[in-house]
C-alpha cells in the first residue's frame, strides 16, 4: 500500500509517500481500506518532532480515516466485514489501508458520504469526550471554544448548541466569525481586533465551559472569564505550555482546570468514547443538526499541502486526504 511517513523531522517537505506492507490486523482488530483520511494539528506537530506516536504505533501519521471494514483480526464481530466505517486511530490513516482496534470503529452515519467523513472523527471524539463528558456542558448553559474556525471549533459549536448552550467562539477573520455565526455561535469576537474577556464582560456572558487550544498564553484570561463552578478544559499548547495559575481566584469560583490528550488514552477509554459518538452524536449528524465542515480534499500525493495549509490557519473546518 501507499503510505505517508516522516524519515526526518522538519518542514511539510519531510513528508514522504512511500511503499509498505499492508497492515495485518491483530486480536480483536480490523483493516479499513481507507477512502478519506482526516489531517489534523497534531499531525503537523508529529511532523515537526514534536508529538511522537504511542508505543507500538505505525509511523505512519493520521488519527481518523473512514473506509471499508475489508480485513478482520481474531475474534473481532464478523458483522463488521465490509461494513462502511469511520475509525478512531493512534495512526495510520495517511495510507491505503490501516489497522485499528475494533472498539474504536464506528458505523458511517446515514446521509454521510466517505470522502466526507474521514473528517469526523477526531474532531467528533475530541469536542464530545471533552465538551460533554469532562466538561459536563447542560442546556442553560454558557460554552466558549477558542478557534471556532477550526475543525474541533466547527464540530464544538454546533454540538454545544444540540444541547441548549450559549455559545461564544473566537477567530481570526470576518469569514471565519460569519461561518461561525451561520453554524449557530451567539457571539463571535475577532481575537486580532478585541479581547475575549472584555467581550464576554460587555455581554454579561460568564462561561461555565471553555474548551481551549492554546494554553499558556489564555491560561489566566480564561480563568478570570469562568462563571462559578466554571469547567476550564486544555486541549491544545499553541499558545505556550507554561503560565502562572491564580489559585486564589480558581478557589473563589470553585472552578477547575483540566488538561486532557486522545490520542494516548487506552483503548478501552476510546472505545467508550466511540460509542458515546454513535449514541449521542450520529443521531445529529443523520437528521442534519451537525455537519462536519469540510474546507478541502487533497490526493496523497500533495499531502505537504495540506500541511502547509494546515499551519498558515487560513482553512475553514477540516482539511481532508483522498488515498
Amino acid at each position: 500500500m501507499r503510505a505517508v511517513i516522516v524519515e526526518e523531522s522538519g518542514g511539510p517537505e519531510a513528508l514522504t509517500v512511500v511503499e509498505m506492507d499492508d497492515p495485518q490486523p491483530g486480536p480483536g482488530e480490523v483493516v479499513v481500506e481507507v477512502v478519506s483520511a482526516g489531517v489534523n494539528r497534531a499531525d503537523v506537530l508529529q511532523r515537526k518532532g514534536f508529538y511522537d506516536p504511542p508505543p507500538g504505533a505505525t509511523p505512519v501519521l493520521g488519527l481518523e480515516a473512514a473506509g471499508r471494514v475489508v480485513t478482520l483480526g481474531e475474534g473481532a464481530d464478523e458483522a463488521l466485514l465490509g461494513q462502511d466505517a469511520v475509525a478512531l486511530l493512534s495512526g495510520g490513516g495517511y495510507a491505503e489501508k490501516v489497522a485499528v482496534p475494533a472498539g474504536q470503529v464506528a458505523p458511517l452515519p446515514a446521509g454521510l458520504d466517505l470522502e466526507t467523513a474521514g473528517g469526523i472523527m477526531e474532531t467528533a471524539a475530541t469536542v464530545w469526550s471533552n465538551v460533554a463528558m469532562v466538561g459536563r456542558l447542560t442546556a442553560g448553559e454558557t460554552f466558549l471554544v477558542h478557534g471556532g474556525g477550526s475543525g474541533i471549533g466547527t464540530m464544538a459549536i454546533q454540538v454545544a448548541k444540540a444541547l441548549g448552550a450559549r455559545v461564544v467562539t473566537t477567530v481570526g477573520s470576518a469569514e471565519k466569525a460569519e461561518t461561525c455565526r451561520a453554524l449557530g455561535a451567539d457571539l463571535v469576537v475577532n481575537y486580532r481586533e478585541q479581547d475575549f474577556g472584555a467581550e464576554l464582560k460587555k455581554h454579561g456572558l460568564r462561561p461555565d465551559v471553555i474548551l481551549d487550544i492554546m494554553g499558556a498564553r489564555y491560561l489566566d484570561a480564561n480563568v478570570r472569564a469562568l462563571n462559578t463552578s466554571g469547567r476550564l478544559v486544555v486541549i491544545g499548547l499553541q499558545g505556550g505550555v507554561k503560565a502562572e495559575l491564580d489559585l486564589n481566584r480558581l478557589l473563589m469560583k470553585r472552578a477547575s482546570v483540566t488538561a486532557t490528550s486522545l490520542r494516548a488514552r487506552p483503548t478501552e477509554e476510546k472505545a467508550t468514547i466511540v460509542s458515546d459518538l454513535v449514541d449521542h452524536v450520529w443521531p445529529l449528524v443523520e437528521d442534519g443538526t451537525v455537519r462536519p465542515i469540510i474546507h478541502e480534499r487533497f490526493a496523497l500525493d500533495d499531502v505537504a499541502e495540506a500541511h502547509r495549509v494546515m499551519e498558515a490557519s487560513t482553512h475553514t473546518g477540516k482539511l481532508v486526504l483522498l488515498p
